[in-house]
């Protein structure tokens, strides 16, 4: 079960790979400025996952005034490679180390007998740093309920 709703949410500083290099995503960096949303999705280079960030850079706009982060096992690395290939502009942040799918109890064990990933799960964690919205879908191939993720953000302003 992902962490609850009025838990508050576990912080953590992730790498990025962006143009300028590797950069910290930390979470606490919006507290008491955003509400964030969180993705986590199982891996890059994937349909379902492809199609999960393509649409939500696409949609960017429907998330207003909030942060999103997207968050995968895979290397900074191998995440700006696929964001780059796929016009992806949502913030990818990488758990390589596969820490923060633990906090927030989002691992999905041996996907496709290929190692731990993270399940496909959605927050979204207000200004003061509480989980408003948890979600983890049913299986690896389901998308998270946008219209419940943004229905919260609405009230959230």
């Amino acid at each position: 079960m992902p962490i609850a709703i009025g838990s508050k949410a576990p912080d953590f500083t992730l790498k990025s790979k962006t143009a300028t290099g590797l950069v910290e995503v930390k979470l606490s960096d919006h507290f008491g400025k955003t509400n964030t949303v969180l993705l986590f999705f199982p891996l890059a280079y994937t349909s379902v996952c492809t199609t999960e960030m393509c649409d939500v850079s696409n949609g960017l706009d429907s998330f207003p005034g909030a942060n999103v982060i997207a968050i995968s096992v895979d290397s900074p690395f191998a995440q700006e490679a696929w964001a780059k290939a796929n016009n992806i502009k949502v913030t990818l942040a990488s758990d390589l180390n596969k820490v923060v799918i633990k906090q927030y109890d989002v691992v999905f064990p041996m996907l496709a007998g290929v190692g731990d990933t993270a399940a496909r799960a959605a927050f979204v964690i207000d200004k003061a740093g509480v989980v408003q919205y948890s979600e983890q879908t049913p299986t690896p191939k389901d998308l998270p309920n946008f219209e419940a993720i943004k229905a919260v953000l609405a009230k959230l302003k």
